[in-house]
């Protein structure tokens, strides 16, 4: 599967493995960037020259790296890890209270405009790069094969739209919600919305519910910060007949960061490419204070907790309840996390501030991954 990835993304550049090609990279800052950052070094490794594009202010995405050419734009990204994190905790806080749906209609709306702020952040960078005739230039002349994105907020479509460059997603997630939603057919009634806690086996409220949802999403793709910001920068820059979502829905790949194997059933395309579990390696030794640590857990073995970029950083009272929970534990926990020691934290809980991800979830004493929404790793509960 691996093999048959890659070598689609090779054929749909019309590039020979023996003479390179040269990939223009829009990437998504934070933890998007760490699964993009993969197919980088994969590229890379296997001679492709790759150039990628990132603002002044990025918090992941190195300006120097042996991996790749960096082309930085003197302006905000829009992505703040401080005032992203700070949602996260108002968003988990506000969950505590009150009813399920309720709750989640007022932490989308939260959350809606916090993105809307983003997404007016990137096409103010996109007509600053297209307003720059030498950069427009210089990327014009390097004459690459082909653009590769994340597409959660747009920046690469454009890009690849201006330049005439065929079209390829890392994708999970996008403007509109979960990636299928954008591409295929999405029949409610056996398709469950994501976060809805449903299964495609719905009861007749089950489905009314999905459908709530599913309409409030409509709601938020057509927040005017969002899709019209988009669209009249489409207007302005590639004429009036032309909008955001049929240059989105003309990539002419779509490498999905999921497994068909572990989706409900649902319709799909023929250029989804199914990848997940793509980012994962074989693992490596572990530093000695880890391995000790790993294997003083004995037949119990350990719990790995990551909650990703913005949930580093958990409110305190949340902490506490979680730390008190691995207490009672036999298995030894490693969590990473940021933020006050919770003063309910056992014995049998390390935390860390970074952790070797890949290398602990192949170690054989590894039972369970504690992540929210993440991708495939090794086969590890």
């Amino acid at each position: 599967m691996h093999h048959f990835i890659w070598t689609v993304l090779v054929l749909s550049v019309t590039l020979s493995m023996s003479s390179g090609g040269k990939v223009l990279v829009f990437p998504v800052d934070g933890s998007h960037w760490v699964n993009m950052k993969v197919i980088v070094e994969e590229l890379h490794s296997r001679g492709h020259s790759v150039t990628v594009v990132r603002p002044s202010d990025s918090w992941y995405i190195k300006e120097e790296s042996s991996h790749y050419k960096a082309i930085t734009i003197p302006t905000s990204g829009g992505f703040d890890e401080k005032s992203f994190g700070s949602l996260v905790k108002r968003a988990l806080n506000k969950q505590k209270e009150g009813q399920f749906f309720w709750t989640r209609f007022m932490i989308q709306l939260e959350v809606n405009d916090n993105f809307s702020q983003l997404h007016r952040k990137m096409c103010d960078m996109m007509t600053m790069m297209f307003q720059d005739e030498a950069l427009m230039k210089s990327l014009t002349d390097s004459k690459f094969d082909v653009v590769l994105t994340d597409p959660v907020i747009g920046g690469g479509v454009f890009l690849a739209q201006r330049l005439g460059l065929p079209l390829v997603f890392n994708v999970r997630w996008t403007l509109h919600g979960e990636g299928h939603f954008a591409i295929a057919p999405t029949p409610l009634s056996y398709v469950p919305m994501p976060g809805v806690e449903l299964t495609d086996k719905m009861t007749f409220s089950q489905r009314l519910k999905n459908m709530l949802l599913f309409t409030f999403n409509l709601y938020r793709i057509a927040s005017k910060s969002k899709i019209e910001s988009k669209n009249a920068f489409c207007k302005r820059f590639f004429g009036p007949d032309v909008d955001y979502f049929s240059l989105f829905q003309d990539a002419d790949i779509w490498l999905m960061r999921n497994d068909f194997n572990f989706e409900f059933p649902r319709p799909t395309m023929p250029n989804v490419v199914y990848m997940g579990g793509f980012q994962c390696k074989p693992a490596r030794p572990l530093p000695v204070d880890l391995e000790e640590f790993v294997n003083s857990s004995g037949e119990h073995g350990v719990i790995i907790m990551s909650l990703g970029t913005l949930l580093a950083e958990l409110p305190s009272d949340i902490a506490e309840e979680i730390a008190a929970a691995f207490a009672q534990l036999p298995q030894k926990v490693i969590w990473r996390y940021k933020g006050v020691k919770p003063s309910t934290l056992g014995n049998n809980t390390l935390l860390v501030g970074w952790m070797p991800q890949n290398d602990l979830l192949g170690h054989p004493k590894t039972k369970v991954f504690v992540a929210p929404m993440v991708s495939r790793y090794l086969a590890c509960p």
